[in-house]
């Protein structure tokens, strides 16, 4: 039994670097594209738009 909570509690732990390692995977793109100062305007130009539309999206969700 005590072999069972040890298994339980390693899970967090896993969850953690999972996630950690898929956000690496999905940012690496978007870090090879700052190398290039075309693609970096546009890349911020695509967050600053991205941002402003969350902005507004929750904001008439909250109904503000």
């Amino acid at each position: 039994m005590n072999s069972f909570w040890t298994n339980i509690l390693r899970y967090p732990r896993f969850f953690i670097s999972s996630l950690a390692g898929l956000i690496l995977v999905i940012l690496t793109p978007f870090k090879n594209l700052f190398k290039t100062s075309k693609l970096r305007i546009f890349l911020i130009l695509i967050l600053f738009l991205f941002l402003i539309t969350l902005f507004f999206v929750l904001k008439n969700m909250v109904g503000l």
